[in-house]
């Protein structure tokens, strides 16, 4: 396997890029071969944490001699406790982060996360961009390109920070949004200042609010870009989609609450501005078309409906909540 060379020739790399394995043997070979081959000159090394896989997860990894293989059991992994782990056993002064099915877009990837923190010293964390992939299902791909592009333009570079510019709910969680699927942190900075949060969900958001809380600044630079979109059958995304609502309830994060008659104005509004999209999509074929004009409705229903039902459940519950948990299925697989 044709690996970087950079990787042997530097026991003390400036950058540890670390990926975050579960049975991720779909796209993981593809992924490891694109962080290998990024041009960059500074030195970087490849850190996998991988918790219980089962499936090919582990022969891939044993193809790239030069990864660092770490393996904890499935009941020790925690999304903010595994990337702190990640950041003590980092060698390199940056933490780059990246789940299993995050793939490089392309091989000037590594060089745009960690550039602006050479922009100033305040900068402690770093998003990259998201691309959905082609099969992704209308109302994600929708929404993770929405997302991403309110955050600046691709020939930009955006600096996040709290001041009292922040009049409303919605802009300081603007502001304070943050995905670690593909991003960048100072390891001293994880150490000794803001670590992540020890919860199973929303991690990345509760990281991107203690950075700005604590006057320092986050960054979105969106030439760093991977392609990714989470591959849920329809019959997981309700339970995702309750995982991830449930979540920012859990930690405090402020969520309105939403009644049955809002849920269903939700519903309407979600089927009729996709299937407007659709049929404008040049992406798809005339038949492509056709199936996500059938399909998509259905996730969009599934969608309220977790969201719904996250928003009503007792949290304390806990007996009820891992029933209705995409997390807690795929753990007792």
């Amino acid at each position: 396997m044709k690996e970087n060379k950079v990787m042997s020739n530097k026991s003390q790399p400036y950058i540890t890029v670390t990926v975050l394995t579960y049975n991720g043997e779909k796209y993981l070979e593809e992924l490891l071969k694109a962080v290998f081959g990024q041009e960059i000159d500074k030195s970087y090394e490849v850190l996998v944490i991988d918790s219980g896989s089962t499936d090919k997860t582990l022969d891939i990894i044993k193809r790239f001699t030069s990864v660092r293989l770490h393996q904890i059991p499935n009941s020790e992994f925690g999304h903010g406790k595994t990337r702190q782990l990640a950041a003590e056993m980092a060698k390199g002064e940056v933490v780059v982060y990246l789940t299993h099915d995050a793939v490089p877009a392309h091989n000037r990837w590594l060089y745009e996360i960690v550039k602006p923190f050479a922009i100033n010293e305040k900068i402690v964390g770093v998003m990259g961009k998201q691309i959905p992939r082609p099969g992704c299902f209308p109302l994600l791909k929708y929404e993770i390109q929405h997302v991403f592009s309110n955050f600046g333009p691709d020939f930009g570079t955006t600096i996040f920070y709290k001041d009292d510019f922040i009049q409303s709910q919605g802009v300081y969680d603007a502001v304070g949004f943050y995905s670690d699927v593909n991003s960048a942190a100072k390891r001293e900075f994880l150490l000794h200042k803001i670590p992540y949060r020890d919860v199973n969900y929303a991690e990345d958001q509760l990281f991107g609010r203690d950075i700005i809380e604590n006057s320092y600044y986050k960054v979105y630079a969106p030439r760093a870009s991977v392609v990714h979109s989470n591959d849920l059958l329809l019959r997981e995304y309700k339970k995702r989609m309750f995982d991830e609502t449930l979540a920012l309830r859990k930690t405090g994060i402020s969520t309105a609450m939403l009644s049955r008659r809002a849920m269903y104005k939700l519903i309407i509004k979600g089927i009729t501005t996709d299937t407007i999209r659709i049929l404008r999509d040049k992406d798809f074929s005339f038949k492509r078309k056709a199936y996500w004009l059938a399909l998509n409705p259905l996730y969009c229903i599934e969608k309220w409906r977790g969201v719904h039902h996250a928003l009503n459940i007792d949290i304390s519950d806990e007996r009820n909540t891992r029933k209705h948990s995409l997390e807690h299925s795929r753990k007792s697989e």
